[in-house]
């Protein structure tokens, strides 16, 4: 999702990089995020937790305590296999 929505290198979203020192992400960048994520999942995004995610882990663990607290399935587990990773 990151990797389209902000148009980055596949090789660069990795889940240590940093949002603002790796990939070079912005405030504007977070409430996109929060528009996809909401998009995507049909639940919003909290905007005090957008403001504590430093790293692309820090995203997914984000996203995936807002779709277990919806006791939806896992969107590792709905995603489509990544094989440029």
């Amino acid at each position: 999702m990151m990797k389209e929505l902000f148009e980055l290198d596949s090789v660069r979203v990795q889940p240590d990089a940093r949002l603002v020192e790796d990939l070079e992400l912005d405030s504007l960048d977070a409430i996109d995020l929060a528009v996809k994520v909401e998009e995507t999942t049909g639940l919003a995004f909290d905007e005090a937790r957008i403001r504590e995610l430093r790293t692309v882990d820090d995203v997914i663990v984000a996203i995936e305590g807002i779709v277990s607290a919806q006791g939806l399935p896992a969107l590792r587990s709905l995603a489509p296999a990544q094989t440029d990773r």
